[in-house]
């Protein structure tokens, strides 16, 4: 064990504080976590970000550098972050031209359900502020237009400067009140359950230092002690002074590239202007409204969520019930691997477009072994294989332990 390595299990203290502490305390982790999460689920930075000498800070524990992630109180920021993402996928070419418009088109090219899609390749710049739990605001820069995402207490807005087009959604924060969760009450009795799930089967150490958009920043260094996953490593630099992350770096056993790789270029911890989440609809914008105003605009019945409710419970929960009874979890930790019996024979692409069939072609691998044959669908992250005999194994693993799995479970 290195010597700065965490323990597999780490003792927690007693919660000594009331629930009401618990709640408010909590509020301090939204942006950090938010910060975190846009890195992990949008992805990327570029070499700009490259360490310009890694500055002299004190000796700290990984335990202790959890705790500064969890303890951090920064409610406000502002900054320039670039991301970019290799899931090692071949180009998609003309896949969309030959998928030739089955399912339909969005509603609004500003609907985020659409147009954050494109974060999920290539390198992008955004621009990020936030000002506590009510009002933030993401822009993605592409050359001379921007697309913005909004939220700003009951409002979100998105606006795509490129098609002149908003979509709205009114009463955003409206919905039904969240399931209460005892939190940790303190930064080191969240640490410590996050140790403690790494268990046996997580590496966690600091790695150093780095210099991030100008800041002093610890380096927390994640990596799996499981043969067979996919993930290499986790890095994620915390600023020295206040704890929030400030880049994050997911590395495959493949190589090359990091599959994530996000981080600040310029961040800022004071509070932005609250002209920054003001947004008004420029003059000639087509504007989309959400569900809940289409809802209203169409006055449907007032109990029409309550009534479609229960007959989607009807209609639908039996089959819902029916398809996770055939879903089965094998392994634990970074190797899991999920499995699903379809009871159908894999279906046959041979008469499919070209295109969608050279796609598939091109990252599918054909295996066989004890399982029989079937077809393994891979990216540097997440591979799935699919039997001949309609199984259907995924998991954050290799190929190989995606076979040995199907192997082992035949």
């Amino acid at each position: 064990m290195a010597a700065n390595e965490v323990p597999s299990e780490t003792p927690s203290e007693a919660r000594g504080e009331a629930r009401g502490e618990t709640r408010r305390k909590a509020s301090r982790y939204v942006v950090p976590a938010a910060v975190a999460g846009v890195a992990a689920a949008t992805i990327g930075l570029v070499p700009a970000l490259a360490a310009s000498g890694d500055p002299d800070l004190p000796e700290i524990t990984a335990q202790q550098l959890v705790e500064k992630i969890a303890g951090s109180e920064t409610q406000t920021l502002s900054g320039t972050f670039k991301v970019s993402t290799d899931l090692g996928l071949p180009a998609l070419g003309g896949l969309a031209s030959g998928l030739g418009g089955l399912g339909g088109g969005a509603s609004s090219t500003a609907d985020p359900a659409q147009k954050l899609t494109e974060l999920a390749s290539g390198t992008h710049t955004l621009r990020l502020a936030a000002d506590g739990p009510e009002r933030q605001k993401l822009t993605l820069l592409d050359g001379s237009d921007e697309y913005s995402l909004i939220h700003n207490g009951d409002d979100v807005w998105a606006y795509d400067s490129k098609s002149n087009e908003v979509f709205h959604e009114k009463g955003a924060s409206q919905g039904p009140e969240p399931e209460e969760k005892e939190l940790p009450a303190t930064p080191k009795e969240l640490a410590d359950e996050v140790l403690k799930a790494a268990g046996d089967t997580t590496s966690i150490t600091v790695d150093g230092t780095a210099k991030v958009a100008g800041r002093d920043a610890y380096q927390l260094l994640i990596k799996p002690k499981q043969a067979g996953s996919t993930v290499a490593s986790v890095k994620i630099a915390v600023d020295a002074a206040n704890g929030t992350p400030l880049k994050f770096t997911l590395s495959s056993v493949e190589g090359g590239k990091p599959v994530v790789d996000a981080g600040f270029t310029k961040v800022d911890f004071a509070r932005p202007d609250a002209s920054v989440f003001a947004f008004e609809a420029p003059k000639g914008a087509k504007v989309t409204e959400g569900a809940e105003e289409a809802r209203k605009s169409e006055k449907l019945p007032e109990n029409f969520e309550k009534d479609f409710g229960k007959g989607f419970e009807k209609d639908f929960g039996k089959g819902f019930e029916d398809f996770g009874k055939g879903l089965n979890v094998i392994g634990e930790g970074w190797t899991t691997i999920a499995k699903l019996d379809t009871g159908a024979p894999a279906p046959k692409t041979d008469g499919a477009p070209k295109e969608i069939q050279g796609f598939l072609d091109s990252f599918g691998d054909e295996v066989t072994g004890k399982f029989g044959s079937g077809t393994v669908f891979k990216t540097k992250l997440v591979n799935a294989l699919l039997t001949d005999d309609g199984k259907v194994y995924v998991g954050a693993v290799t190929k190989d332990a995606l076979v040995n799995a199907a192997n082992a479970d035949k």
